[in-house]
């Protein structure tokens, strides 16, 4: 069993990461929109940095803090484990919450900086609709559905690839293209271009976001039973049995 890593240094792994992350969904909105007046396009080249950092960010930092970047995981983390207390108590859940919001912010105000934007300009991009909102409960539930079913079934260690993938598959089959997070959405109000979203439009969207959480531990529930190491453990794979000594 290993032992976990500082809060401080959780909580700066946390910060780090979400603003990586918000800094390149906005960066890559606002080089696309200067390259390429399709839309389509724009959102192809969103997209496809978005995959890409996440991928590297979840496997550079996991190891330090789990690599949540996102409220919503963050909640579902600690309702997942408060029974057997393998998830972050109350204050953690602070601490990762204020961390990943002021990382967002950070990563939007910085995004706008390395384009020569005003360091803070409030979107005035209006995301306001039921099919919006219900495009992000879908987003989220899936996220959460994947994260902690990955968990459960003892295949960590795929977290990296698969969450990118469902985070990329997500920005193009869901109308809203899948803010799926709490911070990501509020660091988005700051700045107004291409991923921005007006602050007057992020509590819907936040609100769906938990609400697809909780839908998201609902299927966890549903769908796996509690992951045991032990058990895992006392049945060898085709690689082990292959590998171990015949007795001859």
């Amino acid at each position: 069993m290993t032992t976990p890593a500082p809060l401080v240094r959780r909580a700066a792994a946390e910060a780090v990461g979400t603003a990586v992350l918000v800094a390149t969904v906005i960066g890559s909105g606002i080089q696309a929109t200067s390259l390429t007046s399709d839309v389509g396009l724009q959102l192809l080249a969103n997209c496809l940095a978005t995959v890409f950092v996440l991928a590297v960010l979840i496997a550079l930092l996991g190891p330090v803090s789990g690599a949540h970047f996102n409220p919503a995981v963050t909640l579902a983390a600690w309702w997942n484990g408060r029974r057997d207390r393998s998830g972050p108590d109350p204050r953690e859940v602070g601490v990762y919450t204020l961390a990943q919001t002021a990382g967002a912010i950070g990563g939007a105000v910085l995004a706008n900086a390395m384009f020569a934007k005003p360091l803070v300009a409030w979107s005035t991009h209006h995301r306001s609709a039921g099919h919006l909102w219900l495009a992000e409960a879908v987003a989220t539930a899936g996220l959460v559905l994947l994260i902690f079913g990955l968990g459960r079934t003892g295949r960590e260690r795929f977290a990296p690839l698969a969450v990118a993938a469902w985070i990329g598959a997500a920005y193009w089959f869901t109308s809203s293209t899948s803010f799926a997070n709490p911070a990501v959405t509020i660091g988005r109000m700051f700045s107004d271009t291409f991923a921005g979203i007006a602050p007057s439009s992020a509590p819907g969207f936040i609100a769906a976001q938990l609400v697809g959480a909780a839908i998201g531990l609902g299927l966890v529930a549903v769908l796996f039973a509690p992951f045991r190491a032990t058990e895992a453990a006392a049945v060898p794979t085709q690689d082990e049995r292959e590998l171990a000594p015949s007795g001859r």
